[in-house]
């Protein structure tokens, strides 16, 4: 009866251990969208992604494409983004990252600190895209709400995520004309993307159940 009652304890934890290797491992395997040049493609392939910005527009009322334009130059998709490595002693030694950005949104750790005590979400994760567009939603509302963005500029959204709040209102970026470029650049990928969304998200919107039929 007792070596029974092991036996069972045994295959109960190798199936939980299995089952968290999965989950692991799953996580692990996330790769970027085919096609990041259309976002019905990146929606139709990533169908959670959609869920997850569709949540994060209901939740701070920031349209779809403006912070999926944003993530796309900061990251390219990539869960695990980083910035690249800093080097010490003539270039040759390794020496942490140039900034404490991480993930699908690049956030900065003291910013990403920020969002979670605000939004007391504890258990977000930079690098699970529903975390990462969710920051992005609260970023770009308090983007509105101190500077007077509108929700829906892309460019100066771009450029308060890059410079902060107080570099934005100090006028920094106007030193830099290669971010005032990439900035221009993320607000025609947006107004290509909101195009693409008009064209798909009808049928990104049904629910799982009519899914089964197409």
């Amino acid at each position: 009866m007792f070596d029974k009652f092991t036996k069972k304890n045994k295959n109960i934890k190798i199936m939980l251990t299995s089952s968290l290797l999965s989950l692991f491992l799953a996580a692990c395997s996330v790769t970027p969208p085919k096609n990041t040049s259309n976002i019905c493609e990146i929606f139709f392939e990533k169908r959670d992604w959609y869920d997850a910005a569709a949540a994060m527009r209901k939740k701070w009322g920031v349209p779809i494409h403006v912070p999926m334009s944003m993530m796309y130059q900061e990251s390219s998709f990539k869960a695990d983004a980083r910035p690249p490595k800093d080097y010490i002693l003539f270039g040759l030694i390794p020496w942490g990252h140039v900034s404490t950005a991480y993930g699908y949104s690049q956030a900065k750790t003291p910013t990403w600190d920020d969002y979670v005590r605000e939004t007391g979400n504890s258990w977000a994760d930079r690098s699970d895209f529903d975390d990462a567009i969710d920051f992005m939603g609260w970023f770009i509302t308090k983007t509105h709400k101190i500077n007077g963005i509108s929700k829906w500029d892309a460019e100066k959204q771009y450029l308060n995520y890059h410079e902060g709040w107080g570099g934005f209102k100090r006028g920094s970026y106007r030193q830099k004309a290669w971010l005032e470029k990439v900035a221009k650049t993320v607000q025609r990928r947006g107004l290509d993307y909101a195009a693409q969304l008009k064209q798909c998200e009808e049928e990104l919107s049904e629910g799982w159940f009519w899914r089964l039929f197409t």
